[in-house]
């Protein structure tokens, strides 16, 4: 509807004024590459708007998948000191290199 509207209000004088003057500014060798790359942006863009439109009607017909309900496995409990049978809270150096730079 509105390439209706844009065409009523422009004219064929202006029209023809807007194609001379796009004319004289790109020259004839740059305007059919131009409209070359006009033509292939407009094409994609149609591409990709039909595109979208076709997944979202999909995704509405689709039968949304029934969920099963499985309750995750619990998180493993940390274990402590006295469950391992560790009698030392914490280890000891092996050298005594560690403990001559504590000091």
């Amino acid at each position: 509807m509105s390439e209706n509207m844009i065409l009523a209000v422009l004219g064929p004088w202006e029209i023809g004024g807007i194609l001379v003057l796009a004319l004289l500014l790109f020259g004839s060798k740059k305007l059919p590459e131009l409209a070359r790359g006009l033509g292939t942006g407009l094409k994609e863009f149609k591409k990709a708007t039909s595109d979208v439109s076709d997944e979202l009607h999909r995704a509405m017909e689709d039968d949304p998948k029934p969920q099963s309900r499985t309750t995750p496995p619990a998180p493993p409990t940390p274990r402590s000191y006295a469950d391992s049978g560790d009698t030392e809270k914490s280890p000891k150096p092996e050298s005594g290199d560690e403990a001559g730079r504590n000091s």
